[in-house]
């Protein structure tokens, strides 16, 4: 088992090296100066780097702060050692100046796992049950009314439901039954408990449910098709031969043996919703990753953005990693040897 998990650190170590030297890549042949716009801000448009002696001086500065003068792969080496020497991914450029970019990150992380968290509980606490019921009743009215609305529901956009449900159920809708922005309370003065956490409640009800709607379709769908491919096999017409309950041959004997499907949708569940949250951060005025991650685009914060890309990348390895471990806890008769 540490042999195998050695080898795939090693090798996940190799990946994320080879997605961050081509994201570094990416950002340094984009057209443009990275730099410009933060010297000059309201004045970019108006007064050049060479008419202004001052903001030339501190855009060569800013420039060998972040090695745009040196070679893209000179450049990308020296962000390397910097990392991995002195645990340092460097300072915001332009989204908040002269920050460190680990404390950015720090701030908004809490923000997005807790809304990532409640859509993920979301998906599957109502996909599974909903493709159980579905596969032990196949071509039912519940299985293709369900087959119907989880499709009809994949089909619309994010950003489209996110905009309608805001204009019709928050406040200053027609019916403002959900706060518009946010996800924290801000006045909790002369509040009871369960009033702040009914409040709390309310903020994440919108975002957690655009976040996570899509999600049923896909997974109700593949637990559905994997529970029937193994109702019918052999060990489960046994099962129901010995006299056990139909209960027990359903949720120990069926379903732990139709997992597989499910665990390897969960390895791109995590950084699929991370990436997902962008939209809904934007318009619910969240002030997580995916917010941050559209500030960084805009003004080509290159230390922030190889933080974001890396940010990404590790959840995409990791989401990998506890798939195969899974499998083996799932399945016994896939053993660490064996994937050796």
């Amino acid at each position: 088992m540490l042999r195998y998990l050695f080898k795939r650190l090693c090798l996940a170590l190799l990946t994320l090296l080879v997605i961050m030297l081509v994201s570094y890549m990416l950002l340094r042949i984009a057209p443009g100066d990275p730099t410009r716009s933060t010297i000059l801000g309201e004045n970019a448009g108006t007064a050049g780097l060479s008419e202004d002696k001052g903001a030339l001086a501190e855009n060569k500065s800013l420039r060998e702060s972040l090695h745009l003068d040196k070679p893209k792969l000179v450049g990308f080496v020296l962000w390397l050692k910097d990392i991995v020497i002195h645990g340092d991914l460097g300072k915001s450029a332009s989204v908040d100046p002269g920050r460190p970019v680990a404390g950015i990150i720090l701030e908004r992380l809490p923000v997005t796992l807790s809304l990532n968290f409640w859509a993920i509980l979301f998906v599957y606490m109502f996909a599974i049950p909903i493709g159980l019921k579905a596969a032990l009743s196949p071509d039912s009215p519940f299985d293709r009314f369900m087959t119907f609305l989880l499709f009809f529901m994949y089909s619309v956009p994010v950003f489209w439901m996110s905009l309608t449900l805001q204009a019709n159920f928050c406040v200053g809708g027609r019916f403002p039954l959900f706060p518009d922005r946010g996800l924290a309370v801000l006045n909790t003065e002369g509040l009871y408990t369960w009033q702040i956490l009914w409040r709390t409640a309310l903020h994440y009800a919108l975002p957690v449910f655009c976040l996570s709607y899509a999600g049923f379709a896909g997974l109700s769908r593949f637990a559905r098709t994997g529970m029937i491919e193994v109702i019918h096999q052999d060990y489960i017409r046994t099962a129901r031969a010995k006299g056990l309950p139909e209960g027990v041959v359903i949720l120990k004997h069926a379903f732990r043996n139709s997992m597989i499907t499910l665990i390897t949708l969960f390895a791109g569940l995590l950084p699929g919703l991370v990436a997902g949250s962008i939209i809904i951060e934007y318009i619910f005025s969240i002030p997580g990753m995916g917010a941050l991650s559209i500030n960084a685009l805009t003004s080509r914060d290159i230390p922030l953005l190889m933080a974001l890309f890396g940010f990404g990348g590790v959840l995409t390895l990791l989401g990998i990693l506890l798939s195969d471990i899974l499998y083996v806890l799932v399945d016994p008769r896939i053993s660490f040897e064996k994937r050796s």
